[in-house]
């Protein structure tokens, strides 16, 4: 049984259509990555996942029970975790609060240590515990973003355009520290991305997106080496 199933996924906003009856299916610790330019369809996947569209034609199961309807805070707790496009973090707070932020469930000792699995996996974020996230770089809000998504423990985490905005050397030391992650971790996550190519390179397999329809699913190596694929989504 798959984590995670969309079942003929339609989202649309009025007539225009975000994903048209899409079928993707995400097994337990896997990592797919999800490309396509601007506009295929890609974040309204991700949001239809994480109950933040509603009124979508098809269905989405998890571990083979529909969520369809279900709150976003609700899917949250099912084990879902998700960071959205835009380096999204409390610029206010501390680094510190904003992991607290994502800490679902958590207190106590069980906050503390998985606390400090996130500053085992960004350094960086352990140097500005006491920082405002506002004042951060670009990398290093995407990493608090990340870690505050992973502070609930969820067995797939979702990711819309990590390396928008980042200098290629962050955009290759996020994918290190994910693949890290989903090592330690057995997580699966999905990363939707425009960056076809690092994308690509991190994930085991690849879903490919034109206006809201699948077009290619198949083995990131495999596709890398395909030259419809390497003439029309990589630029070779």
């Amino acid at each position: 049984m798959s984590l995670l199933e969309l079942r003929n996924l339609d989202v649309r906003y009025g007539r225009v259509a975000g994903t048209r009856a899409l079928n993707l299916s995400i097994g337990e610790a896997e990592t797919v990555a999800l490309i396509g330019s601007n506009g295929a369809g890609k974040s309204s996947t991700l949001k239809a996942i994480t109950g933040l569209v509603n009124g979508y034609g098809g269905d989405i199961l998890w571990q083979g029970k529909s969520i369809k309807g279900m709150a976003a805070s609700e899917v949250v707790k099912l084990g879902i975790g998700f960071s959205p496009e835009g380096r999204r973090v409390f610029p206010s707070l501390s680094v510190q609060e904003n992991l607290k932020m994502g800490a679902f469930g958590r207190g106590g000792d069980r906050l503390a240590e998985r606390m400090e699995q996130m500053f085992g996996y960004f350094p960086r974020l352990k140097e500005r515990a006491r920082q405002a996230a506002g004042s951060l770089s670009g990398g290093e809000q995407q990493m608090l973003a990340i870690g505050r998504a992973l502070m609930s423990g969820p067995k797939l985490f979702l990711l819309d355009e990590p390396s928008l905005g980042l200098a290629p050397i962050i955009v290759e030391r996020i994918g290190d520290i994910l693949l890290d992650i989903q090592q330690r971790e057995g997580l699966a996550f999905v990363l939707a991305e425009q960056n076809a190519n690092w994308a690509m390179r991190v994930a085991q397999r690849t879903a490919i997106l034109q206006l809201g329809e699948k077009v290619f699913d198949d083995e990131s190596a495999a596709l890398l080496e395909d030259p419809k694929v390497q003439t029309a989504f990589l630029g070779v």
